[in-house]
C-alpha cells in the first residue's frame, strides 16, 4: 500500500506541475476570438469588470508574457507596458458576448483558480474547469450561433487534451484507485497462471 501511495503522489505532482505550467505560462490550448488561453479570457474579464486591481492581473499575465518572449527570442516585456503588449486595453466585453460564452468564461475561471489553489492542494477544480471549457468550445463549434465562430473561428489545440489528462491525473484519490485496481487485476492474473 505504501508504494501505491508514493506512486500516486509522484504521478499527481508531475501531472499538476504540467497543468500548472500550461495554464500559468499561457500555452495556447484554444482560440476563440483573440484569446488563446484561459488566463487571457479570465484577465480580459477581470479588466473589463474592474473587480481586481490591475497589478494583480498583471502579476497573473507576466509569467506567460515572459515565456512567450523567451520562446520567440524577443526582448523581455516590461511590467508597466504588459497590458498594451497583449492589447488588453482595447478589448471590450459586452454582456451579450458573456452570455453566449458563459461556459468558456466559467471554465477559464475554474481552470485558472484550480492552477492557483492547486499549489496548496491539487483538487477537482482544475478538472471541472477544463471540462466546462471544452464543453463550451465544442458547443460553440456545433451550434455556430456565436459571433466568434463566424468572425475568427474557434479552434481547440492538442495542448487542451494534455491539460485535460494532466488535470485528471492531478487528483490523488482517483490515481490511487486506478493504481489499486490495476495491481489487483495483475495479482489475480498472476494467481490464475
Amino acid at each position: 500500500m505504501a508504494s501505491s501511495r508514493r506512486l500516486a503522489t509522484l504521478i499527481c505532482s508531475i501531472a499538476f506541475s504540467l497543468y500548472f505550467l500550461i495554464i500559468i505560462f499561457q500555452v495556447p490550448i484554444f482560440r476563440i476570438g483573440i484569446c488563446k488561453t484561459p488566463l487571457e479570457v479570465t484577465s480580459s474579464q477581470l479588466i473589463a469588470s474592474e473587480v481586481f486591481p490591475l497589478f494583480i492581473v498583471k502579476a497573473l499575465l507576466y509569467p506567460g508574457a515572459l515565456a512567450k518572449a523567451i520562446c520567440k527570442q524577443k526582448t523581455i516585456p516590461s511590467y508597466k507596458n504588459l497590458l498594451m503588449l497583449d492589447k488588453f486595453n482595447t478589448r471590450t466585453i459586452s454582456a451579450a458576448s458573456d452570455l453566449q460564452r458563459l461556459e468558456v468564461l466559467a471554465g477559464s475561471y475554474l481552470s485558472v483558480g484550480g492552477a492557483i489553489t492547486g499549489l496548496i492542494k491539487p483538487g477537482r477544480m482544475s478538472l471541472f474547469g477544463i471540462l466546462i471549457l471544452m464543453w463550451g468550445l465544442i458547443r460553440e463549434l456545433i451550434m455556430g450561433k456565436s459571433g466568434f465562430s463566424n468572425a475568427k473561428g474557434i479552434h481547440i489545440y492538442p495542448a487542451m487534451y494534455i491539460a485535460l489528462v494532466s488535470a485528471f491525473f492531478s487528483i490523488r484519490k482517483d490515481v490511487r484507485k486506478l493504481i489499486r485496481s490495476f495491481t489487483r487485476k495483475h495479482i489475480v492474473k498472476a494467481k490464475r497462471s
